[in-house]
C-alpha cells in the first residue's frame, strides 16, 4: 500500500520578470520533470503580472517556487501565495525580503554573529564619480542575485570604472563592499542541516564567480568537498546554519563565503550573502551538494514540495 502524497497537483513557478528569467526557466523545467518522475502532476507556469489569475484558474495543491531575483525571491510572490492560501516552497515573505536586501541581510547576520564585509550604500552615479571606499572593493546592486551587475574595483584603479555607470540607472542605490581575497566557497541548508562545502573555481578569464561562471556549462569547476582546513570547513557549515536561522529562512537555502587563505592574507571567513532560492539547473550547487550526501535530484525536489506550506 502506497502512502498518499501530501500534494499532487503542483504548479512550478518559473521565468518571471527579473534579470534571472532565463536561468529560472531552466530551473523550473528541471523541477517539473523531477516532479513528474515522482508521479506528480506538474504544471509549468511562467509567472507574469497575471500570476494570481492564472493560479486561481489552475487551483494547484501547492507551488514549487523556481523563480529567481526580483518578484520571485524578494517576498512579492510569497505574499500573493499567502493571500491565496496556496502552500509554497522555500522561505516566506519576511525572510525572502530580508535576504534579498543585501544591507538589511548583513545587519541581521552580523547581529547573529555571522561575519560580513564592511559596506556602504551610494547611488550608482556617486559610485562611478569617485571611490566609495579604498580599493579593492566590489560594487553590486543592493537587491539582485546571481552576481548580476557586479563590478570589482581593483587596487590599481585611480578612479572607478565606467562599467559601474553602465550597469543601470544613475540614481539606483548600489552597495560598495570591501573585496575579500581568497577562495569562493558555498554551503547549503536542507531541512535545517548544513550540507558539505563546495569550492568554486571560475574558469580562466572569468575572474570571479559571475553570472556566466554560475550558469554557463563549464563556466567553473566545483571542488567537493572543498580542500580547506577541517576547522574552517566545519566553521563554514556552522555559519551557514546561523545565517539561515538569522534571516528566518525555511526549506532550502545556500550561503556564499570568501575565505582569505592567500599568502600573507587575513585568514578570515566572510559570508557574502544567503540565497533563499538557489538554482535548480544542471550546473546548480544545491543539487550537487544534496547528491554528495546521497540524495538524488528527484528526492530533493519531492522533499521540497512535501515541505511546502503557508505562514513560512
Amino acid at each position: 500500500m502506497t502512502t498518499p502524497r501530501k500534494y499532487n497537483r503542483i504548479v512550478v513557478l518559473m521565468g518571471g520578470l527579473s534579470a534571472e528569467r532565463e536561468v529560472s526557466l531552466r530551473s523550473g523545467a528541471a523541477v517539473a520533470n523531477a516532479l513528474r518522475s515522482e508521479g506528480c502532476e506538474a504544471i509549468e507556469l511562467d509567472a507574469g503580472r497575471d500570476v494570481a489569475q492564472r493560479l486561481a484558474e489552475i487551483a494547484p495543491d501547492a507551488c514549487f517556487n523556481a523563480l529567481h531575483g526580483k518578484f520571485g525571491e524578494d517576498g512579492c510572490i510569497q505574499g500573493i501565495l499567502e493571500t491565496m492560501a496556496i502552500p509554497y516552497t522555500h522561505s516566506g515573505v519576511l525572510a525572502s525580503a530580508l535576504a534579498m536586501h543585501k544591507e538589511r541581510a548583513k545587519e541581521a547576520m552580523a547581529r547573529a554573529g555571522v561575519p560580513v564585509a564592511e559596506a556602504r550604500l551610494v547611488s550608482r552615479l556617486e559610485a562611478a564619480r569617485e571611490h566609495a571606499m579604498p580599493p579593492p572593493y566590489v560594487v553590486k546592486p543592493v537587491a539582485e542575485g546571481s552576481s548580476v551587475g557586479v563590478v570589482i574595483v581593483g587596487r590599481e584603479r585611480n578612479a572607478p570604472p565606467q562599467a559601474i555607470l553602465d550597469g543601470g540607472d544613475a540614481s539606483e542605490i548600489v552597495m560598495a563592499e570591501r573585496f575579500i581575497a581568497g577562495r569562493e566557497l558555498t554551503c547549503g541548508v536542507i531541512a535545517g542541516k548544513a550540507t558539505g562545502v563546495i569550492e568554486i573555481v571560475p574558469k580562466p578569464g572569468l575572474g570571479f564567480y559571475d553570472y556566466e561562471a554560475k550558469y554557463a556549462p563549464g563556466g567553473s569547476d566545483h571542488v567537493l568537498p572543498a580542500q580547506i582546513l577541517p576547522d574552517v570547513y566545519q566553521r563554514i557549515r556552522s555559519l551557514t546554519v546561523m545565517a539561515h536561522e538569522a534571516l528566518g529562512c525555511r526549506g532550502v537555502s545556500r550561503a556564499d563565503f570568501r575565505y582569505d587563505d592567500t599568502p600573507g592574507g587575513t585568514g578570515e571567513v566572510i559570508c557574502l550573502e544567503v540565497n533563499t532560492q538557489p538554482g535548480m539547473t544542471a550546473t546548480s550547487l544545491v543539487p550537487e551538494l544534496a547528491a554528495y550526501d546521497g540524495q538524488s535530484f528527484a528526492s530533493l525536489v519531492r522533499w521540497m514540495i512535501e515541505d511546502a506550506s503557508c505562514s513560512r
